[in-house]
């Protein structure tokens, strides 16, 4: 998949792909779930017969994320998923085009006439699928009937897509979120279409891990909040193979952390990962992370959880 890093490079893919007709669709796109995949799968097919390429453009940081940002404002919703993930999944979907829209001051405050001027209108657009909620522009004044009016002035066939339902209810990514809260992963799995994993690279971390006899691999993670915080039993891959550990995603009160960390112990694992992506998927909560008095009871602790947790993974 070529992705298109910003609106400033929309000349840049112009230039390298100057007569590509393009089907579309926009959104957060937030952990690719069974509804977005609904849409994608219809823009493909439209593809198909018109002959055209397919492009997803998504919005990076989500807006929510934005103004919580500027407001100074720590409850925007958790991420199911950071944004390198998002596009990987949008190449195994099969996607031609992702267009990376950064959200800032400008794209914030541009009118639904201005967003269509310089980012849809600017493009060889051929047919464009929205979210049947879908709205855009500054004070989210553009809507569905807005992009109608203009496709049937410009030739850009704009249809939206019906409410996908899982048990009767929306698939959503807030609803996802939900279940990952509530560490209800098998109603995830269903919703997403697949298991809810994280993957990141393994990174240096303080090493305390070692001198209770519990290493760990720290993973990378975003900035984003993730929709997960406490002791999970968990199952890994790395590089194809299959293993099982205990993870922990918080602060590390105990040792007085202060930013969230995801630490992963993997049993029966002596191995130099260091650089290696680690993918973790979340079976189980065990427990939500607690301060203790010593590290001798954090360590009396940890052995609980993994006992515990290697029965959960049995």
């Amino acid at each position: 998949m070529y992705l298109i890093r910003g609106q400033n490079n929309i000349n840049l893919f112009k230039n390298r792909y100057p007569n590509v007709k393009l089907s579309a669709t926009i959104g957060n796109f937030d952990g690719l779930h069974l509804g977005h995949k609904s849409i994608i799968q219809s823009i493909k097919k439209d593809a198909e017969k018109k002959g055209s390429k397919t492009i997803v453009f998504f919005t990076e940081p989500h807006a929510s994320e934005y103004f919580a940002n500027i407001n100074n404002d720590k409850l925007s919703p958790p991420r199911i998923s950071p944004w390198r993930e998002k596009v990987r999944l949008l190449d195994q979907e099969g996607i031609d085009f992702g267009f990376f829209l950064k959200f800032n001051d400008s794209l914030r405050s541009m009118s639904p006439e201005k967003f269509i001027e310089d980012i849809l209108g600017s493009l060889n657009l051929i047919s464009l699928k929205v979210g049947d909620d879908f709205r855009f522009g500054a004070n989210r004044a553009g809507d569905y009937s807005f992009l109608r009016n203009w496709g049937a002035n410009n030739q850009v066939d704009i249809s939206n897509t019906r409410t996908f339902l899982y048990e009767k209810k929306r698939v959503s990514s807030s609803r996802i979120r939900e279940s990952l809260l509530k560490s209800n992963f098998d109603l995830a799995s269903k919703l997403l279409g697949r298991p809810y994993t994280f993957s990141g690279k393994v990174v240096c971390g303080q090493k305390l891990g070692r001198t209770i006899g519990v290493p760990t691999a720290n993973l990378w993670i975003p900035k984003q909040k993730l929709p997960i915080s406490g002791v999970y039993a968990v199952k890994c891959m790395l590089e194809n193979q299959s293993l099982q550990g205990i993870a922990n995603m918080g602060t590390r009160p105990t040792v007085d952390g202060t930013k969230p960390v995801l630490e992963v112990h993997i049993f029966d694992f002596n191995q130099d990962i260091y650089s290696k992506r680690l993918e973790i998927e979340f079976k189980h909560k065990i427990r939500d992370e607690k301060k203790f008095k010593d590290l001798n009871l954090l360590k009396s602790q940890i052995q609980k959880d993994i006992s515990m947790a290697k029965e959960l993974l049995r």
